[in-house]
């Protein structure tokens, strides 16, 4: 059994991240539950929780000194572009500092590690219009989360060129699925829809705020599908010292995703419009080519992951 070690990992990610490692593995999970939650985790003898601060020094310092990690997934972030925006210093404690202090005690104190895998995001390409985006596309972060994101990312990768730390680096696109926080400020707008359309459902008030005429696209990409990618960015030596997009390689538009749900649930969920938002990003799209050389395959396409997602979200 590997001892491997995820951070942030009671929130959407990392949580079904640890669940599906734990039934091979010793998973540490460092979490503050900001936005997390500990329930889902899967109560497990192989799972070690711990309540903490991923930018406390002291704490991060104590797990590396007790255990040889094989892995070290670091997910932990304030995911939120907006509070990056209202608290830039603080946003940045966690989304870099902890970063660089990580990478730091890895030189120290973890000569075995196999692999870390840092999560960036499709935020660092901003507002960039060249559709597909690739890792090689220009990057034009628009907040302080974005700039975040990329600083860590390439000193992540660049400490493997520098010191022959073993890190590689993801870039999520719009991740979704079971036990995504609805309340997050980064919850994905499936969740928010989810959560509207439960309300309906239950006879309760529900309406969906579009900002815009529905036309903005996103590339969805179901949970499994990000495990599957997580999994192999983790293991494979061509990955080593590389960024990946992480995503399906196809776009949905905000109005064909709710029309799919309708139909799945047999309902209409009311709709309100409203201006468009200034900054909102109107499409957003990955090219998946270079994660495929890793043997990477979206299995769920939107309708697949969706029925999934409904499945768990209303199987009580």
């Amino acid at each position: 059994m590997d001892n491997i070690l995820i951070t942030g990992g009671a929130g959407f990610i990392g949580s079904t991240l640890a669940n599906y490692l734990s039934k091979e593995n010793k998973i540490v999970v460092v979490d503050d539950l900001s936005m997390g939650k500990q329930e889902n985790l899967i109560s497990s003898n192989n799972i070690k929780f711990v309540k903490g601060d991923v930018a406390d020094k002291m704490l991060m310092e104590q797990l590396l000194s007790e255990y040889s990690f094989a892995y070290i997934f670091h997910l932990a972030a304030v995911a939120s572009v907006a509070d990056s925006v209202e608290r830039p210093v603080a946003t940045h404690r966690v989304n870099f500092e902890s970063v660089l202090t990580l990478l730091e005690l890895i030189r120290q104190h973890q000569p075995n590690l196999k692999r870390l895998v840092f999560s960036s995001s499709a935020a660092v390409y901003g507002d960039e219009l060249t559709l597909p985006k690739q890792e090689e596309s220009v990057i034009r972060p628009l907040t302080p989360y974005a700039v975040d994101k990329f600083a860590a990312e390439q000193y992540a990768l660049d400490y493997y060129h520098l010191y022959d730390i073993p890190t590689s680096a993801v870039r999520f696109f719009n991740v979704f699925g079971p036990n995504q926080n609805p309340n997050s400020p980064y919850s994905g707008v499936i969740s928010i829809l989810m959560d509207r359309y439960k309300k309906q459902l239950a006879g309760e008030p529900a309406v969906f705020t579009l900002f815009g005429d529905g036309s903005q696209s996103r590339d969805f990409v179901y949970i499994e599908d990000v495990i599957q990618a997580l999994m192999l960015v983790a293991t494979k030596e061509e990955a080593l010292g590389k960024q990946f997009n992480v995503g399906t390689g196809n776009s949905t538009t905000l109005l064909e995703l709710i029309q799919a749900i309708d139909k799945i649930l047999n309902v209409k969920l009311e709709l309100k419009f409203e201006e468009e938002r200034s900054g909102d990003i109107h499409d957003s799209l990955a090219d998946i080519s270079k994660i495929k050389t890793l043997g990477y395959q979206p299995k769920f396409d939107i309708l697949d992951g969706m029925k999934c997602y409904i499945e768990s979200e209303f199987t009580d």
